[in-house]
C-alpha cells in the first residue's frame, strides 16, 4: 500500500508545481559568495540605498527649487557629499567582492554594474563641485540635468546588480532555509 505521494518532491498532474525552485549559479552548487561580509551578511547591499536616496533626493530638491523653492538648494550639496562618502565605502565592498570571487570577476553583469556606478560617482562629483563653487546659479539647467543623467543610470546599475542577485546568486547564502 505504497501509493502515498509527496506532492512536494513527486507532483502529478493534479497538483500545483512547488512555489518555489531552488537553483545553483555554479556546477559545483555554490554561489558566488560576498567576500566582504558582516556574519556572512554581505556589506554592498547594506550602503547603497544610502547613496541611491542621497542622489534621488537631490534631483528632487533640484525640481522643487526650479520650481521656485528657492531655499531647496542649501541641502543638495550635503546630499551630494554624504552620497559621494557613502557611495565609495559601498564601492570598496563592492570591489572586494569581485575582486574575491573569481566568478564573479567573469560575470559581464558585474562589469556593466561597477562601470555604470563610477559613471554616476564622476557625475556626482562633478555635480558638487559645481555646486560649492558656483552656488544656485548652476541648478538651472546644469545641475537638474546631471541628477537626472545620475537618476537614469541608477535604474540601469540597479537593474544589473539584480540580475547579479537573482540570476547569478552572487552573495547569496547556499543555505536553505
Amino acid at each position: 500500500m505504497n501509493n502515498l505521494r509527496d506532492p512536494v518532491t513527486e507532483p502529478t498532474a493534479m497538483t500545483a508545481p512547488p512555489a518555489y525552485t531552488v537553483s545553483r549559479a555554479s556546477p559545483t552548487g555554490r554561489n558566488p559568495r560576498s567576500t566582504a561580509s558582516i556574519a556572512g551578511h554581505p556589506i554592498h547591499p547594506m550602503l547603497i540605498p544610502f547613496p541611491i536616496a542621497f542622489f534621488v533626493a537631490t534631483l528632487a530638491c533640484d525640481l522643487v527649487f526650479w520650481g521656485g523653492g528657492e531655499s531647496w538648494y542649501a541641502a543638495t550639496p550635503w546630499l551630494l557629499g554624504a552620497g559621494l562618502i557613502i557611495a565609495a565605502l559601498a564601492a570598496a565592498a563592492g570591489l572586494t567582492d569581485v575582486l574575491g570571487d573569481r566568478r564573479v570577476r567573469s560575470l559581464g553583469t558585474a562589469w556593466w554594474h561597477a562601470g555604470a556606478n563610477v559613471v554616476v560617482v564622476l557625475i556626482e562629483l562633478a555635480n558638487w563641485l559645481l555646486r560649492i563653487t558656483q552656488g544656485p546659479a548652476v541648478i538651472l539647467p546644469t545641475g537638474i540635468i546631471l541628477s537626472a543623467v545620475v537618476v537614469g543610470l541608477l535604474l540601469f546599475s540597479g537593474w544589473m546588480g539584480w540580475k547579479m542577485v537573482y540570476r547569478h546568486h552572487v552573495g547569496v547564502s547556499d543555505e536553505i532555509a
